[in-house]
């Protein structure tokens, strides 16, 4: 079985700027979160060989590359972006062996594999970190390390470098008392920031990089890649240090200050890039680079792409994702103002219209399911209907498309209700940081952000049938999975949406197959219109002579046509069904009327 044909875009058509164009200008991405996809030997945890059950699937679906989340030892504070050696599996996923079979066994389906680069930090039980606490040691500077602040006494409270909090809560710091210091974290405790400053550290991240691509993989997915570049003064002093001459920012309601705006996009993050690009991909072909990428504008997302750049081929931005919450923050969701999101997607796909590319996605491991935030999850005629308008909506934007496992079958929230049934360590450290700390959330309000907002409503085991966990694993198995399966896996679930051509899977197939075909649709130019509408999201592709009205009505429900796209139709009563390429329904709408939901690509 091999995956839908797929045309090869000519250099006629534009892409990234790149010549001749790559291979990925009309590729499809399977996000896969390992833990949770397959169970191939009962002990609660998705596997390698789980993976390998489940590739005829994918081939199937019709994606292109697969990404997998990291899969490398671990400790698994952070479910494996906590990795103490790169070169080596987790006995939790299987072997070297298992990924070497992994890989041929894809390639031989005709799909690409990707893999997680966690570099921005490693676990602290990495040789490299363990080395690093020794002052002595030629790893000593290869992380964060600071004294105690002047005047206090090492490991007590305030003698923290400066104050800023972790991401995942609590001090940015931890006092080792082996060498005496603190070391930065911008996330976990366990998870120290690696110094890039030092040319050591990116030399070694190097040679690792360059022996999983001699080995067979087809690219990476890089973790928060762009804060590997830190703001520092003349001295190499962090803001907010004693004597720094960079200011730190105020603390907040938590008591801590945040390090983001001077560990994200740093001043030498082109420089780290491009060095990236010629140490490990100079003379390879057929790969991918992707970044994970907080901190970047759509604006440096154009400079980051441009092939002429030499640095990264795309990037995801994360503009999208802050639409539905007060002041960015997650934890306070308020309901999606979908003029934003416009104005948000509209920002990305103006800043690569001449230069770069973009990452579509609404959902991944860090994110809730988009279906449940933006969607209509509370019945199954909303649930699909909602699941394939959000699925036209993203997948018809210009770039390439990320689905994340379960999506296409449009998997919801977990709907938790309490603390104990989470397993992600930054929604249970922030529950305790923000409730029993400082006290600027109640439990309840804490509660109901997280079955809205939590990590781990993506991270339930994927739904492959209506058995008693869902196919994740054996009924009869001995173990439990590692996080509850959602109870709708009994109506919601591959196996019964395999042989329905209504179904949200059915739908992604045609989704899939259209960019593989389309050019417009791959490479197309992109239009907003009606910017302000509240109920429509409406564009137009074209393609030299060749235009496609995309028209999604993202509410509950009818909804009219907005001008912009009603006057590019004319007469709304004589839709011709010839000219529709693609629809969430059967029929056409009538009288300039969208139905709750309702999303068509039409052909001008």
């Amino acid at each position: 079985m091999v995956t839908a044909a797929r045309m090869q875009l000519p250099d006629s058509i534009r892409t990234n700027g790149a010549s001749p164009n790559p291979w990925w200008a009309n590729a499809v991405v399977y996000q896969i979160y390992p833990r949770s996809f397959q169970d191939s030997n009962g002990d609660g945890y998705g596997d390698l060989q789980g993976i390998i059950s489940r590739l005829d699937y994918l081939a199937d679906l019709g994606v292109d590359v697969i990404w997998l989340s990291p899969v490398y030892k671990s400790p698994q504070d952070d479910n494996g972006y906590d990795i103490s050696d790169y070169q080596d599996i987790d006995p939790l996923f299987g072997s070297l062996d298992d990924m070497d079979q992994l890989l041929a066994q894809a390639h031989e389906r005709g799909l690409k594999v990707i893999m997680d680069l966690v570099v921005n930090h490693t676990s602290d039980e990495h040789a490299w970190f363990q080395a690093s606490r020794d002052k002595a040691s030629d790893k000593a500077d290869w992380y964060w390390w600071r004294q105690a602040r002047p005047g206090h006494e090492p490991g007590t409270p305030g003698a923290e470098p400066n104050k800023w909090g972790s991401y995942f809560g609590g001090s940015a710091w931890e006092y080792d008392p082996k060498r005496g210091e603190y070391y930065f974290h911008q996330y976990s405790k366990k998870q120290p920031d690696l110094n890039w400053e030092n040319p050591a550290v990116r030399q070694a991240v190097y040679r690792m990089m360059n022996w999983w691509m001699d080995r067979g993989i087809d690219g990476f997915r890089m973790d928060v890649i762009t804060q590997v570049s830190k703001r520092i003064d003349g001295q190499g002093r962090l803001p907010g240090e004693e004597g720094s001459r960079i200011a730190d920012l105020p603390v907040g309601p938590d008591g801590y200050s945040t390090p983001y705006p001077f560990c994200s996009d740093g001043p030498r993050l082109d420089e780290f890039l491009a060095e990236m690009r010629q140490a490990v991909f100079k003379g390879r072909e057929g790969f991918i680079t992707v970044g994970e990428a907080p901190g970047i504008t759509p604006e440096r997302n154009t400079h980051i792409t441009n092939p002429a750049n030499g640095e990264l081929d795309m990037l995801f931005l994360f503009e999208q994702m802050d639409t539905d919450c007060e002041d960015h923050d997650k934890w306070r969701p308020t309901p999606l103002d979908l003029t934003k999101l416009k104005e948000a997607m509209a920002e990305q796909q103006g800043a690569v219209s001449q230069v770069g590319w973009a990452s579509l996605f609404f959902d991944n491991h860090d994110q809730p399911r988009s279906l449940s935030r933006w969607g209509e999850d509370s019945t199954e005629e909303g649930r699909v209907a909602s699941g394939k308008a959000l699925a036209l909506m993203m997948h018809m934007h210009r770039g390439t498309p990320y689905i994340y496992q379960g999506e296409e079958l449009g998997m919801t929230n977990a709907h938790f209700t309490s603390l104990d049934q989470y397993r992600d360590l930054e929604a249970i450290n922030l529950y305790h940081q923000r409730v029993d700390e400082a006290g600027i959330q109640s439990p309840e309000s804490m509660l109901d952000a997280m079955a809205k907002r939590g990590r781990d409503n993506a991270r339930t085991p994927m739904q492959w049938d209506a058995s008693t966990y869902a196919g994740f694993m054996a009924p009869d198995a001995k173990a439990e999975p590692w996080i509850a399966v959602n109870p709708n896996h009994v109506t919601i679930n591959a196996a019964a949406q395999f042989d329905s051509k209504d179904s949200v899977y059915a739908f992604y197939k045609q989704l899939i197959a259209l960019r593989h075909s389309n050019p417009v649709v791959a490479a197309g130019s992109w239009e907003l219109l009606d910017a302000d509408d509240p109920q429509v999201y409406d564009f137009v592709r074209a393609l030299g002579a060749d235009r496609l009205l995309v028209l999604v009505n993202c509410s509950n429900l009818p909804a009219e046509v907005p001008d912009a796209a009603a006057r590019l139709l004319g007469d709304l009563g004589q839709l011709s069904a010839d000219c529709l390429v693609i629809s969430t329904h059967d029929e056409l709408p009538e009288g300039g009327l969208l139905r709750a939901w309702e999303g068509l690509v039409y052909r001008l």
